[in-house]
């Protein structure tokens, strides 16, 4: 067996190659789920992880077995860019937030760990992942019952949309609930699987033909197919192709929306440190340094957004694959991120991803959005603090209120609202209100 040894813990051997890949089916759903739910291109997805996690490993020396991919914290600020500037002007915005995290891991460096728990503590970065789950609930509510995104047209039927919707949405909770070994690591990909059978089943059936007959949305019958799923622009896609890379508009008013975003997922990357290492047991804190792995997730981040592919961070999914297998070596991580490169240029990946009703999308995203929101109480709950004090009532209000009700604060050409005021107000107000007196 060939083996390359850099360091005590990193071993990259030829044998470790399947088990790679299995790391990267395990994350796959969620990988996907980020471009298919923005409009950016899957097979970038797939490239900008595989680039992304070989450069956390360069950076981190090979250190620390974690795979990065496309972070859920980032789509409602990405369909929102997208609809307003373009998926250029978007990716300026994200790459901002590549650049946020690497200025945080030379904070870190120089002031210590402690200095976001100072700036950005958990009454602060709770409320703002709360707003980034809820602000996205009537999208997911929309495409769950076979509208567009926004409610503005009906793309399949409510009734087949409903049972659709209801299979992925059930799927998911009961593989995330009872799931064994390895199926309990994709609830979300097994959710996708069996909305996509539904449908499948249901186009064949001629249910919706026969549902789409009866059923009559006023003035917003527009969708032009009795069928599901059409397999044609599959046919009509290369089996090798090169990803579409798209390049990065500079927009200010991008930046200014989308960096504040990043806050909260840059204060989760350090919880996500703790928890490979509990699992490992070895502390990632010090060695490598949380420093280095900030620095190296925002650099993953800045390349993917260069690129066209959506922000990176560390997968919780592949972290328990990692405690479920025991394999600890980091090298496993390299052949998964070889993998998603390889898939990267396989046209037909991006093709067959596209056929996915939209019911199947929305019903998972039901799901999906409520746990962002559910991870944003458990951040307050787990901190501790006193919810009912005058400061910490204020600065969480206006967090949810400003955020989840779509505030927005305009100056000339300046522009910034929603996900990004919230966190703009939430640091701000963490530092200017006086702490009580004990």
């Amino acid at each position: 067996m060939s083996e390359v040894t850099s360091n005590s813990n990193y071993r990259f051997r030829i044998g470790d190659s399947l088990l790679g890949a299995q790391m990267l089916f395990v994350a796959f759903g969620a990988l996907v789920l980020v471009p298919i739910l923005t409009g950016l291109d899957p097979n970038v997805a797939l490239f900008t992880a595989g680039v992304g996690t070989l450069v956390f490993q360069v950076i981190t020396k090979g250190k620390v077995p974690v795979f990065l991919a496309s972070s859920f914290a980032f789509i409602a600020p990405i369909i929102y860019g997208v609809q307003t500037w373009g998926i250029p002007g978007t990716l300026c915005g994200l790459a901002g937030a590549g650049v946020l995290y690497i200025l945080l891991s030379f904070a870190v460096r120089y002031f210590g760990s402690g200095i976001l728990h100072k700036y950005l503590p958990p009454v602060v970065t709770g409320p703002v992942i709360m707003v980034i789950g809820l602000v996205l609930a009537p999208v997911a509510v929309h495409m769950a019952m076979g509208r567009t995104g926004d409610g503005s047209a009906w793309l399949v039927p409510e009734s087949t949309a409903m049972i659709i919707a209801g299979v992925s949405l059930v799927t998911t909770a009961l593989v995330a609930l009872l799931g064994k070994g390895w199926l309990k690591l994709i609830p979300i990909l097994s959710g996708i699987i069996a909305g996509y059978a539904t449908s499948f089943v249901l186009d064949l059936s001629g249910f919706t033909a026969s549902t789409q007959a009866v059923f009559d949305p006023g003035t917003l019958q527009n969708w032009t197919s009795a069928t599901l799923i059409t397999f044609s622009p599959v046919a009509e896609k290369a089996w090798l192709a090169m990803p579409a890379f798209v390049l990065p508009e500079w927009k200010w008013e991008a930046v200014l929306f989308i960096v504040p975003v990043a806050i909260a997922p840059a204060i989760e990357h350090f919880g996500d440190v703790l928890a490979v290492g509990s699992i490992t047991g070895k502390d990632y804190v010090k060695d490598p340094g949380i420093e280095n792995t900030m620095l190296g997730d925002g650099i993953a981040t800045s390349i993917a957004s260069m690129l066209g592919g959506p922000p990176n961070t560390t997968y919780s999914e592949v972290s328990g694959a990692v405690a479920l297998t025991r394999s600890f070596n980091p090298a496993i991580m390299t052949w998964a991120a070889l993998t998603a490169i390889l898939l990267s240029f396989v046209g037909k990946i991006g093709a067959i991803l596209a056929t996915i009703p939209t019911p199947v999308m929305g019903g998972i995203m039901i799901l999906l959005f409520g746990m962002i929101t559910v991870v944003g109480i458990n951040t307050l709950v787990k901190s501790g603090q006193d919810l009912t004090t005058p400061r910490n009532l204020i600065i969480v209000a206006v967090i949810l209120v400003c955020g989840i009700g779509g505030m927005k604060f305009t100056a000339g050409s300046f522009a910034i609202e929603k996900i990004g005021l919230a966190g703009v107000l939430g640091l701000l107000l963490n530092l200017i209100l006086p702490h009580e007196k004990e």
